[in-house]
């Protein structure tokens, strides 16, 4: 039962970072009123925004939070697997 929990996490943590990379990938390449890039932003806003709040305002505009989320998703992940020995 345990490694059904485990494997939903991670798979879980490896699809909510591919949308941090989409996402990333297309605030640089399309209009902000894109419906895909919109979607993605629904999806990842909930996550991302209570980082923001906790993160000092970065300068020349750069926004950390996807980075921080992706790592924080990893680190959830390792630890998990630390804890039930795999």
């Amino acid at each position: 039962m345990l490694d059904i929990v485990v494997s939903f996490v991670e798979l879980f943590v490896m699809v909510f970072n591919f949308l941090l990379i989409v996402r990333v990938v297309l605030s640089y390449i399309v209009a902000r009123d894109n419906s895909l890039y919109a979607g993605v932003v629904n999806l990842t806003e909930p996550l991302l925004a209570p980082i923001r709040k906790i993160l000092p305002p970065a300068s020349a505009g750069i926004d950390w939070a996807p980075l921080v989320a992706f790592f924080a998703l990893q680190g959830i992940v390792y630890v998990m697997r630390a804890l039930i020995g795999g």
